[in-house]
């Protein structure tokens, strides 16, 4: 399995590149328009057929690349079932899987952050978090029908359930951390760790952050995957 961890510094968004060696399918997880040019550079050099972009959930921080891949390559946009994006080619829904050659990507829904939220299992050892859990931290649910509860449950429930040595890749990252496992974040993370589910909520709802800078174009565009001329 080919894995790659592309990071968009702007908006502090991971992109996750996978690919299957023998068969040079690839897809490509949350792809930021911004860096359109430099992915693609990537799948070039390395010889690989898109096939796929996943988006874990309708972002609100940055314009999600799928439309232009498509419009290139012609691979499939694929979202979780029940986002607004009428674009999609594809709705994809929990436990569902994609093959590329011997890789098996298991969707896990995750709502919480959005109402519609999907994290991604790759063969069973690379969990792609999207915003549901970061390292040491997870998305905020006050916009976009997000659900602090909701949140809990699926962290608690659905990814704390994973084996330990499972590695999390998170869908962003502010304080230059990579990578890190279903363990440590049990262990370690502290908006989880000592807190119940109301203590949680109480949490989360007490946070006063502003809205993402590109919030009023991103979410509109990206329901239209990508396609800012679209927006009037």
């Amino acid at each position: 399995m080919l894995f790659r961890q592309l990071f968009d510094p702007e908006t502090s968004t991971y992109t996750y590149l996978v690919a299957d060696s023998v068969t040079q399918e690839a897809l490509l997880v949350d792809p930021v328009l911004e860096q359109f040019q430099r992915d693609f550079q990537v799948l070039e050099q390395l010889g690989l057929t898109l096939k796929y972009c996943l988006e874990t959930h309708i972002h609100a921080d940055h314009i999600t690349a799928t439309g232009q891949f498509r419009k290139i390559t012609g691979c499939q946009g694929i979202v979780p079932k029940n986002a607004q994006a009428d674009c999609a080619d594809r709705f994809i829904e929990d436990g569902e899987e994609i093959t590329l050659g011997n890789i098996v990507i298991r969707a896990i829904a995750t709502p919480g952050h959005t109402d519609s939220h999907m994290a991604y299992l790759v063969n069973g050892t690379h969990l792609l978090t999207g915003d549901a859990l970061f390292i040491r931290g997870c998305g905020r649910t006050d916009f976009q029908s997000g659900d602090a509860g909701i949140l809990f449950d699926s962290v608690t429930q659905r990814l704390f359930v994973l084996p330990d040595s499972t590695w999390v890749y998170p869908g962003h990252d502010y304080g230059g951390l990579t990578v890190s496992t279903i363990g440590e974040e049990k262990q370690f993370n502290p908006r989880f760790k000592g807190r119940d589910r109301q203590q949680f909520i109480e949490f989360m709802d007490s946070l006063d952050l502003p809205n993402p800078k590109k919030i009023r174009k991103a979410v509109p565009a990206n329901e239209r995957c990508g396609n800012v001329a679209l927006i009037s």
